[in-house]
């Protein structure tokens, strides 16, 4: 079992390491009109996958949540700080309507 998780880490971070690489290779080209396509491109693909992502990880937390981990050993498990581990919990983040973020709250 630890041998599987720590496989699936070190795919995590070859995941995360290529797409690195891939954003780096598009501040790297050279030609700023096919530059400025490519953003474009990453841009509005990463709109369309921003609400998943935090929807996703919100399941995640609210799941471990609910097995009573506490927030301490989920933030160590996310990589993130306790106090974003409470925010994502709350459904506060980009794609929810939080106060003072364009939501009905003041600013």
């Amino acid at each position: 079992m630890a041998e599987e998780q720590e496989a699936e880490e070190q795919e995590a971070e070859e995941v995360v390491r290529r797409v690195r690489a891939a954003l780096d290779a598009v501040e790297a080209m050279t030609d700023p009109v096919t530059q400025a396509r490519v953003i474009g491109q990453v841009l509005k693909e990463q709109s369309e996958r921003n609400k998943r992502f935090y929807e996703k990880r919100r399941e995640v937390v609210l799941a471990l949540r609910a097995q009573k981990v506490s927030y301490r050993k989920i933030a160590a498990a996310l990589g993130v700080s306790l106090g974003t581990v409470q925010d994502i919990e709350r459904g506060a983040g980009r794609w929810t309507d939080r106060p003072g973020r364009g939501g009905g709250g003041t600013q």
